[in-house]
């Protein structure tokens, strides 16, 4: 049935009132309502001829009557509304659905009056089964509101009918963190009405993919200074699935509408004109043309439904994309393994681990187009060829000793074609381990194995992945052992000078940018029980998005530890990535992107070259405002062209729309504490490779210091005076425990006992963790398992029913009670010296506490219930986060090793730490400083 809000003049809409059984047209601008069908001039027109009939047009480019683009938009492009009237009749025995233009921003507000499910985060309504087709729709509504309410509703908006965030203040003195905070979604984003042309709840970017660090964009750079809170945005583009997630929508007909001046891609913010033939761009308000197969149904062959377009329902979109997105065709994903198999190595079962692992996972290799290239070159002192003949089950090696000149020994069957070498690969994996069993060779030439991996990689690109067990010693790159216990903790270690963050050879950073021009990504997997300089060997993955993974000490003999790099190791390897990846980030007028971090290389002003891009992997984008911004919502879209490692080139689009403010309450309101511990985490990282880790504490305490002094002088009473408390927005209250929980990370903190590579690794996941694994990274997740209740650890609706977490402060621990700690990467069950034998008996099958041997252990399953209830905990906190990550688990006995125990307790970060402060010495500290000299 034709909705009357087709035909409506400007600044009207309508609405289903189901105990009249007809429609209540209501003026948007004073609420006043009428049941009479509104003419152009204001006048009632009585309601009784039917809707007249329309026409089907079978062109391919979709028709719209040129009255309903004025009705809807209110444009002046000189054109009249239509003079047809609607009859009241009862709809189609269907749920409700009428779409009303400008009242997308109303969604929550009619919503919650209805008892309607609402989305934290997007504010939206589900978007109906079947939208009519009209030129501008707005929401549909499951049971419509009455006309006093309707009424209400208008009057209470402000100007524009836009919502706004309530702000409300916390005393961080009185009110202690609560870890469920961290689990509650970013504050909503309310956009004027009318911004979005669709009525989808996926309209906006989820968090996942994109979140910025204030939900409202002020007007002015001024005004962004004044709340001191800096405007980032935290993009993790290539989001990994997890049972639940929807898909990324897929347009595969190639017909791609983007703005002729700023190259904007079309999206649900975007407004139609001129009848529907053309299209005006959100940033900046270029007027397009809609290309003519827009509306067409390929499949089909036959006219399509516009409205039902992904990229106008959706934030995140991925197209196909046509020839003249390629510099070249789509090229196979190739790998290649650069394995060291000095003694160290093969002692360690690094190797054995390894080539197992390959092996095993040969399957799980994207290879769906058969394409799929590999090659394995070993590497001791020399280097090891492995000619792979298609057809064949044998293999050859050779050997080339000089690695001050590399040179590909053959020219052919080195890298090979995974399908049709599959029997000569396997053969060689499962024996390559055997034929480097007796090598006692010392040292590593791991800078001309990447060299080799190069030339043999470079005319197509890919992923080099390389296993080292000890730090590079020959040809180039070679390095030197620069750790020094002595200086470790002093300001020594933390000067420019010493350089233990920054590399040590200029090699590295000159290799992976040759690499990032060359498509060629490059992993990390590094092993070493001694000094390895993982600060030096990280710059291959940062400059080329690749990742670095850390096994210190590594001995395969210990199961946990095989387990360990074996289930990451095969994750990364069955692990879909892009290939040939550049990203870039659009705004509207007057916005800039200013500063970029994270793993790639920036090619451009702000072109990010991106050879192959992992799932998960996060990016911060700092942006500027230039000048003042006059538009009521502003919009940043991401766009990472690439190849999918199934050979298809892609273009995958995420689109977030932000309103605009000049009230400082609604940027406090707004700020999302979550976006600004990762935006914090990557500057302070930064900071400590190019000043020193000193500096890089500073500036956290003192950035937090301005947010809090700014807020306590516009916002509360005190002003610029002294204060006896310490007020915060509601929804930054979590952003002090988690600036704590960065300074007292193992990347950040002041600590004589922390190993530089310990430090380095730490620091690479800082600035490369999606914000789902940051938080529990800096901000641990704390459990009592003794007494939990008796439905966690079975399995509920939305799979292993956890227990509720705790504050983290050893005031939680009991001398009887089994605890557990997690961070994302490492899991400690603690017991108590008083544990009842039962518990002790029940968990780890052992008579008593004394029994029991602290240290890293896999968890018995045993036969009782409480055994089964802590081992689902333990499996969900491995499975739930996305990431390849396998926490190993320790288990710590409350009078064991200190070391351990130590290592645990640093996971209770509100307790007092060596220098570092409690959370509550933490939170008078920066109300002293936040008063300043006055208090």
């Amino acid at each position: 049935m034709s909705s009357p809000s087709q035909q409506l003049p400007p600044g009207w809409a309508a609405e289903w009132d189901p105990t009249h059984q007809r429609y209540l047209f209501i003026e948007t601008a004073t609420g006043r309502t009428q049941w009479e069908v509104p003419t152009a001039l204001g006048d009632p027109a009585p309601s009784v001829s039917p809707p007249p009939a329309t026409g089907t047009h079978h062109g391919k480019r979709r028709q719209y009557a040129a009255g309903q683009t004025q009705a809807y938009y209110g444009t002046g492009d000189g054109l009249s509304g239509s003079s047809g009237a609607y009859s009241a009749a009862a709809p189609q025995p269907q749920p409700a659905q009428l779409f009303t233009p400008g009242l997308a921003a109303m969604e929550n507000q009619f919503q919650q009056q209805q008892g309607a499910p609402q989305s934290g985060y997007y504010g939206g309504a589900a978007a109906p089964a079947e939208p009519e087709y009209i030129n501008a729709p707005g929401f549909g509504q499951a049971q419509p509101a009455s006309v006093g309410a309707l009424a209400d509703q208008f009057g209470q908006m402000n100007m524009g009918g836009q919502k706004r965030l309530q702000l409300l203040t916390a005393n961080l003195l009185t009110a202690p963190p609560d870890p469920r905070e961290l689990h509650r979604p970013p504050p909503d984003i309310c956009l004027p009405q009318g911004a979005s042309i669709s009525p989808s709840q996926h309209a906006n970017a989820d968090p996942s993919y994109q979140r910025s660090t204030l939900n409202t964009i002020p007007v002015s750079s001024s005004l962004l200074n004044k709340s001191k809170i800096p405007l980032a945005l935290i993009i993790t583009p290539y989001r990994s699935l997890k049972e639940g997630d929807e898909p990324v929508p897929l347009v595969t007909d190639t017909v791609i509408a983007r703005c002729r001046r700023c190259r904007t891609y079309i999206n649900p913010y975007v407004q139609f004109i001129d009848g529907g033939n053309r299209w005006r761009c959100c940033m900046c308000n270029m007027s397009n043309e809609v290309p003519q197969l827009f509306d067409w149904d390929q499949v089909r062959n036959q006219p399509g439904d516009r409205w039902a377009r992904a990229e106008l329902n959706s934030s995140v979109v991925e197209f196909v994309a046509p020839t003249e997105y390629m510099v070249r065709p789509p090229q196979p994903a190739v790998y290649i393994f650069l394995i060291d198999v000095s003694h160290a190595a093969v002692q360690s079962g690094m190797v054995a681990t390894a080539t197992r692992t390959i092996l095993e996972n040969l399957d799980r290799i994207p290879n769906e187009d058969a394409r799929t290239k590999v090659a394995i070159i070993a590497f001791d002192v020399s280097l090891y060829f492995f000619s792979l003949p298609p057809g064949s089950a044998e293999s050859s090696m050779l050997v080339v000793s000089d690695i001050d000149d590399v040179f590909l020994p053959k020219p052919t069957d080195l890298l090979i074609n995974l399908t049709e070498s599959r029997p000569a690969l396997e053969s060689l994996l499962g024996r390559l381990s055997d034929m480097f069993q007796d090598n006692h060779t010392i040292g590593s030439a791991l800078g001309p194995a990447l060299q080799a991996g190069f030339k043999l990689m470079a005319p197509i690109g890919g992923k080099i992945m390389v296993l080292s067990a000890s730090i590079p010693s020959l040809g180039a790159g070679a390095l030197k052992n620069r750790e020094d216990p002595k200086i470790l903790g002093t300001s020594k270690a933390c000067s420019p000078e010493s350089g233990l963050l920054q590399a040590a050879s200029p090699f590295y950073k000159t290799f992976a940018i040759e690499c990032s021009r060359a498509q060629v990504s490059v992993d990390m997997f590094l092993f070493s029980a001694s000094y390895q300089d993982v600060a030096t060997l990280a710059c291959l993955p940062h400059y080329t998005s690749g990742q670095t993974y850390f096994y210190p000490a590594f001995n395969a003999s210990r199961t946990e530890d095989a387990i360990k790099f074996a289930h990451e190791f095969g994750e990364v390897l069955a692990m879909p990535i892009m290939l040939e990846a550049v990203m870039r980030v659009r705004a509207s007028k007057n916005l800039r992107m200013s500063s970029f971090h994270g793993n790639f290389f920036v090619r451009s002003t702000d072109l990010l070259a991106m050879p192959a891009v992992p799932q998960d992997q996060s990016y911060a984008i700092e942006v500027q405002i230039e000048d003042t911004i006059t538009a009521p919502f502003v919009v940043f879209q991401t766009a990472v062209l690439h190849t999918t490692c199934y050979g298809e080139r892609r273009i995958r689009v995420i689109t977030l729309a932000l309103p605009t403010t000049s009230n400082l309450s609604d940027i406090y309101a707004s700020a999302d504490q979550v976006a600004l511990a990762t935006l914090f985490a990557n500057k302070a990282v930064e900071r400590s490779i190019t000043h020193k880790l000193e500096d890089a504490r500073d500036a956290l305490f003192n950035k937090l210091v301005e947010i809090l002094q700014a807020f306590k002088s516009s916002m509360t009473a005190a002003g610029a005076g002294a204060s006896a408390q310490l007020a915060i927005a509601e929804n930054l209250k979590m952003l002090p425990v988690l600036v704590l929980g960065l300074l007292k990370n193992v990347g950040i903190r002041q600590s004589a006992q922390i190993p530089p590579d310990l430090r380095a690794y730490a620091q690479a996941l800082l600035t490369s963790l999606p914000s789902q694994l940051l938080v529990p990274y800096i901000y641990p997740t704390f459990y009592s398992l003794h007494n939990m209740p008796p439905e966690c650890g079975t399995v509920g609706e939305h799979g292993v029913i956890m227990p509720p977490a705790l504050p983290l402060t050893s005031e939680r621990l009991e001398r009887h009670g089994l605890f557990l700690i997690e961070d994302g990467q490492t899991i400690f069950l603690w017991i108590g010296r008083d544990a009842v034998p039962q518990l002790v008996l029940d968990v780890f099958g052992l008579p008593n506490y004394e029994a029991l041997r602290g240290g890293k252990t896999t968890l018995p399953l045993l036969e009782n219930p409480f055994s089964q209830r802590v081992n689902a905990v333990v499996q969900k906190i491995r499975e739930m986060r996305r990431g390849v990550y396998h926490p190993h688990l320790y288990i710590v006995k409350e009078d064991g090793e200190p070391p351990l125990r130590l290592w645990a307790l640093s996971c209770l970060i509100q307790d007092r730490a060596d220098v570092l402060p409690s959370y509550q010495q933490f939170i008078s500290q920066l109300r002293d400083k936040a008063n300043g000299s006055s208090y």
